[in-house]
């Protein structure tokens, strides 16, 4: 693909918006069932006095989810951590370097979390969460999704420009 002709760039573009999007909508998803484990939990526990051995491990799932997915829908709409009144209060071309040493960052972080998780993910396969037949590595898909998308996101940052309504005054 060649980034340079418009058309090519903007379905680019398109496609990582829809992934943030879906990213978005599966944390979401996480974490309202994450509240509904954990209200089941208690209600096992402490109504009928019967815990299930499932509802922790599927709450530590879930929360992985939600945490990872949501930090990567975050770092496409460029809401991550950052030092936004520095950059702001920098000159143009300081604030550019600034902006693609963020993105920098961020791809290498994204990109380490993504090479761990599915190191993790390969390792723990065979292995059984306890309290479920789940595999322990499942642990790990949320945190390799997530650092995936971070890195692509990033990746993305660096290589579009900014339209001047994004650029701040």
């Amino acid at each position: 693909m060649q980034v340079s002709e418009t058309g090519n760039w903007s379905s680019m573009t398109g496609v990582l918006q829809r992934c943030a999007r879906l990213a978005l909508l599966v944390a979401g998803t996480a974490l309202v069932s994450l509240a509904a484990v954990q209200a089941w939990q208690v209600i096992a526990r402490y109504l009928l006095n019967d815990s299930p051995g499932w509802t922790e491990p599927l709450a530590l799932l879930l929360l992985n989810t939600a945490m990872s997915l949501g930090a990567a829908a975050a770092v496409h709409q460029r809401a991550h951590f950052g030092f936004p009144l520095l950059v702001h209060l920098s000159p143009p071309r300081l604030r550019r370097v600034l902006e693609a040493f963020s993105s920098l960052v961020v791809l290498a972080l994204g990109s380490v979390l993504a090479i761990g998780g599915v190191t993790l993910l390969f390792d723990g396969w065979g292995v059984r969460m306890a309290g479920t037949v789940l595999p322990q590595g499942l642990m790990f898909l949320p945190l390799t999704l997530g650092g995936t998308l971070m890195a692509l996101f990033a990746l993305a940052e660096l290589v579009t420009p900014r339209s001047p309504a994004a650029e701040p005054r």
